[in-house]
């Protein structure tokens, strides 16, 4: 499964992820991890959160961000949450279309059980088509 919060830069998107992954993980049965690009947001996260800055690993296209992504399910098979703050860059598909990484996604979820929640800065009439079903909170 996959989730959006999607909103222009400066809504509130990454305080809204970081309200949810700390809510979830009072709850979850598996793991939960955060991937964002620095370690700003650390202390922000319980510590049952594994936080992975992106940002230290050569993903650069989206594929190398579908295999960072599986390479992380690979060794953690009680993963359960994924939470991906700034979706766009760290899947390097700022200004180009997500469409294609949203339905990787979905398909790496149904498979693994996962659901994935991503911030997107993009406004919610901005989004392709088929990703518009995905979106859990527009601000």
């Amino acid at each position: 499964m996959v989730q959006l919060i999607v909103g222009k830069r400066g809504k509130g998107k990454t305080k809204q992820l970081l309200d949810k992954a700390n809510t979830v993980v009072k709850e979850a049965n598996g793991s939960v991890d955060f991937l964002d690009k620095s370690a700003q947001h650390m202390y922000e996260l319980n510590n049952k959160i594994r936080l992975i800055n992106v940002n230290e690993f050569p993903v650069e296209t989206e594929d190398a961000f579908i295999g960072f992504i599986s390479g992380i399910i690979s060794q953690d098979h009680d993963l359960e949450y994924m939470f991906l703050d700034s979706f766009l860059k760290l899947s390097g598909l700022e200004g180009k279309d997500i469409s294609n990484c949203i339905r990787r996604l979905e398909e790496l979820g149904d498979k693994y059980k996962i659901t994935f929640v991503l911030s997107v800065s993009m406004d919610s009439d901005d989004l392709p088509e088929s990703t518009k079903k995905d979106v859990a909170i527009a601000l």
